[in-house]
């Protein structure tokens, strides 16, 4: 078995035993910590790990932050302008991520996208969240930031597909080379 499926084996224990009085929060928010080079092995994964989930008697759902921020960025008013501006400066690269950034932010617009799953779930009988393609917020924003503004709003297991380092016991470097963050209250598996 791969260290990958012994991860998410041992991640599921976790979740059905729920958290323990150590931990800093009481809300089930658990990381899948795998290393960046196995994002797409995660990908080929989280089809077979949704369907046994929903065989063990959950009931699953998957959060696409990739999904997410395409629709988010297909549906700003600003596109236009930021179709404009990329063809009159294509190597701005600095700009264009931080309008790009803007429109995720703005509002909360992706964090209340998952707010809104998280409530609408509230209260359902073994309902769990799979937070996936988290690369995608590459170089908008880190998951932590969005964790910390749902604080008491995780009634429901979510479990965040990390591709990232542990860096220690409690820190986790988004895909292997932002800085070390230790904003987390959640229980990390694998890395």
């Amino acid at each position: 078995m791969s260290s990958l499926q012994a991860d998410f084996n041992d991640l599921i224990r976790r979740v059905e035993a729920g958290r323990e009085f150590a931990h800093a929060s009481f809300e089930p928010i658990f990381y899948l910590v795998f290393h960046p080079c196995d994002i797409l092995e995660v990908k080929r994964q989280t089809p077979a790990w949704m369907a046994r989930l929903k065989n063990e008697g959950w009931d699953a759902h998957v959060f696409s932050v990739a999904e997410q921020i395409a629709d988010i960025h297909g549906r700003a008013t600003a596109r236009r302008f930021w179709l404009d501006g990329d063809r009159k400066r294509p190597l701005d690269w600095e700009r264009t991520n931080q309008s790009l950034a803007n429109a995720l932010t703005m509002e909360a617009r992706l964090q209340s996208r998952l707010e809104t799953l998280l409530t609408d779930l509230e209260g359902k009988s073994r309902a769990i969240v799979l937070v996936t393609d988290l690369e995608a917020l590459h170089p908008y924003l880190r998951i932590g930031a969005i964790e910390a503004q749902l604080q008491g709003k995780f009634h429901v297991p979510t479990v965040i597909l990390y591709p990232g380092i542990r860096a220690g016991t409690t820190q986790l470097r988004f895909l292997g080379f932002y800085s070390p963050d230790g904003n987390y209250r959640s229980v990390h598996v694998g890395g």
